[in-house]
């Protein structure tokens, strides 16, 4: 698919560059050694303009209109809303680049990681792209909107970013490799709904990220695929207790990056994006069950049992976890399971809910943080962010009102 080049301004150019220098510093040893991998043409950051869908407006208050290729055209309540999102888009880019370098060392095959380095090279890319919609347009504003926002999110680390998902630190491998799967799985779908986007240059800008972000995805499923097989095998290093736990640990957020699911209007009426929260969390959640956790069990069940097709072995997966009686010699224990929708969650409709990972409800605080600490990664539930859920939980509890910061910005 071809797409039309273009880069920043100098100034803007060069800010990312030294962003990246001081956080991505392994870039220059995977430009050096992309064709050891890839065949494609080297990676280079630049900005890439595709061609939209629909000339017209899909959806909203609008429909039926020119998109809109000024900023200025659209009214006040668009155009604050509109700079908003392309803000966030380009901190989730940049918030994931700080995530995935904490933990890189950790891998233990080197094309893996090879490929989480790319991921990190077009999230960057991602983010050049979002600072180029900014720069290249007059926001009506007494600010210069591009420069403001860059100085903003070139300063942020972990911990400050706009989605609670880009806040989590990682701490082991795993979480390099679970996040590509579930959580660039939400990107994935808020590029595909942005495709509608009212404002012409954002919309422009989706099929480029998305022909990236296939890539990012299968750097997710593909290791959970191989490491659920060896574990089964008695090889490997990374266990079925211990994927299953970092996707018990990243799923609930990744739910949480589409917003509350009773929201979600306002974006469609103003033809940013064609689906409410609901929706798209809704067929998130059963993607994830089809292409991450299917496709696992489906390399669990082949190593166990001999010739089984697929659709038979994905009927055999769901009978031996929904009853927990084993089958063919296949256990509850060998196979991974998707969560439900209410487990650990501090957003949205299931906020603060003390639901199990079949969505029971624990009604003891004590037995509930017990049992949390027997399904969640255990480096993670040292750390801040399981501290400051216990106690947003107390505050909850006590019927306090509990505010965290950076609220996702879907909804």
């Amino acid at each position: 698919m071809a797409f039309i080049t273009d880069t920043l301004p100098e100034k803007y150019h060069n800010a990312i560059v030294a962003w990246q220098k001081r956080h991505f510093t392994d870039y220059d040893y995977l430009i050096e050694n992309w064709s050891r991998f890839y065949r494609q043409e080297t990676f280079r950051l630049i900005a890439k303009v595709g061609n939209l869908k629909n000339e017209l407006i899909e959806v909203g208050k609008n429909a039926g209109r020119q998109k809109f290729q000024k900023a200025i055209d659209m009214d006040d309540e668009m155009l604050e809303k509109a700079a908003n999102i392309i803000r966030a888009q380009a901190s989730t880019e940049l918030g994931s680049i700080q995530q995935h370098r904490e933990s890189l060392h950790k891998a233990q095959d080197a094309k893996i990681q090879f490929d989480v380095l790319r991921v990190m090279a077009e999230e960057l890319r991602h983010a050049y792209q979002m600072i180029y919609i900014l720069s290249n347009d007059n926001w009506g504003s007494a600010k210069n909107i591009a420069e403001e926002t860059i100085q903003e999110l070139l300063t942020m680390e972990t911990g400050s970013h706009v989605l609670d998902a880009f806040n989590l630190y990682f701490d082991s491998f795993v979480d390099n490799i679970v996040f590509c799967a579930l959580i660039d799985r939400v990107g994935k779908y808020q590029l595909t709904m942005q495709s509608v986007f009212a404002y012409a240059p954002m919309a422009r800008s989706m099929a480029p990220m998305l022909s990236e972000e296939a890539f990012h995805l299968a750097s997710g499923v593909n290791p959970i695929r191989q490491w659920a097989s060896q574990a089964t095998q008695g090889k490997g290093n990374v266990s079925i207790d211990n994927i299953q736990r970092h996707i018990n640990k990243w799923l609930s957020r990744g739910l949480e990056m589409f917003g509350d699911e009773r929201g979600g209007k306002s974006n469609v009426e103003l033809g940013f994006k064609d689906m409410v929260n609901s929706e798209a969390s809704d067929k998130y959640y059963k993607e994830v069950k089809e292409l991450v956790i299917d496709t696992a069990n489906y390399e669990i069940i082949k190593v166990k049992v001999t010739g089984i097709t697929q659709p038979e072995a994905m009927k055999l997966a769901d009978e031996v976890v929904k009853t927990g009686n084993a089958k063919k010699g296949v256990r509850q224990d060998d196979l991974l399971y998707l969560p439900s929708n209410a487990f650990y969650r501090r957003r949205g409709q299931y906020a603060f809910a003390m639901n199990d990972v079949q969505g029971n409800i624990i009604n003891s605080v004590d037995e509930y943080i017990s049992y949390l600490k027997n399904v969640l990664p255990e480096p993670y539930i040292t750390g801040k962010d399981f501290d400051a859920y216990t106690q947003n939980l107390a505050r909850h509890r006590r019927g306090e009102a509990v505010k965290e910061t950076n609220l996702p910005f879907y909804g």
